[in-house]
């Protein structure tokens, strides 16, 4: 299981997961997201775009990894975090 510095080294992450990566590289995490079976029905169905879904999924595995990492943001400048490390 990957330890992450901040959100947006989630982000860059799972940037360029696909679908079937997605599932298979958070499998580690025990994230609670929705079912995948109920993702692929809806898919399969046509009722909802597979991207919008793994769009919305990594939302999610973003903010809960987050979470249970304890992370933030990174700072968008330097200084600030220096400042905060003082």
């Amino acid at each position: 299981m990957k330890k992450f510095k901040d959100l947006d080294d989630i982000e860059e992450w799972l940037a360029p997961m696909d679908y079937q990566g997605f599932w298979y590289m958070i499998a580690p995490y025990d994230l609670i997201l929705q079912d995948r079976s109920h993702c692929d029905g809806q898919i399969k169905s046509g009722e909802v775009e597979e991207a919008l879904i793994l769009s919305c999924l990594k939302t999610m595995a973003r903010m809960e990894i987050g979470q249970q990492q304890d992370l933030r943001w990174r700072s968008p400048t330097p200084w600030v975090q220096e400042v905060k490390n003082i």
